[in-house]
This record gives structure tokens, sequence and C-alpha cells, in this order.
């Protein structure tokens, strides 16, 4: 595997009740910044910050709001995947995700990391 890449997946588990979800979007901003094409793939209860509204309700101090890390993110053209077993678990259906969220299995992530992604876990 190249010991460099453009590329970055961020798997997310953690909600909105979770600092280290405001944390992992700072960082998918920041490698944004840095020219990477970031994908976020959101699994478990991960998938409610992209519930319409339910980003809203995070905010950690010193850092931007949830919701305008997950809107900065979009705008420069991230990725978000919601696992779809995940969304069919909390009775959601696409119309109940933020505009721009697909509901994609793992092989979308995994296809970025055999093609040599970078990855971080939250």
């Amino acid at each position: 595997m190249d010991a460099t890449t453009d590329k970055l997946v961020i798997v997310m588990t953690k909600g909105i009740d979770s600092e280290l979800s405001s944390v992992a979007f700072t960082l998918a901003n920041g490698a944004q910044t840095a020219g990477m094409e970031v994908f976020v793939f959101l699994t478990s209860a991960a998938v409610d910050l992209v519930r319409r509204k339910g980003h809203a309700l995070t905010h950690v101090p010193p850092l931007e709001p949830l919701a305008s890390l997950v809107s900065a993110f979009q705008a420069r053209g991230g990725t978000i995947w919601a696992c779809p077993p995940c969304v069919t678990s909390r009775d959601y259906e696409a119309g109940d995700l933020i505009d721009g969220v697909e509901i994609k299995g793992a092989s979308a992530m995994f296809a970025e990391v055999r093609a040599g992604a970078a990855t971080l876990s939250f």
C-alpha cells in the first residue's frame, strides 16, 4: 500500500450525546482544508447525527456547533454515508436524514480503504 494518500475515511459510532462526534467532524473539516477527500461512514448511534435537526442538539465549546461542522463538511464536498441496517433499526428513511446523506453499506467504505484511503474511527 502507498505510504501517502489524499483520501480519508472516518468511521463514527458516537451520537449526539458524545463530544467525539464534534471532534470527528472537526478533524474531517481539517483534513479537507489540508486537501484530502474525506468520507464519513456513520454506524450505530452516529446515524442520529444526520437525522433532520438531530445534529442541532450537539455543541461542544470551544468547537463549532455540530450543525455548522456538518454543513461546512458537506459544502466542501465531503461525503456522508449512513449504514443501512443502522438507519432501518431506528425506523428512519432517506427523508428523515439531512440532504446529501447517502444510505450506503460498508462496501462503499471498504472500496475507499482498499484503494488506499487512510482511516480514523470515533
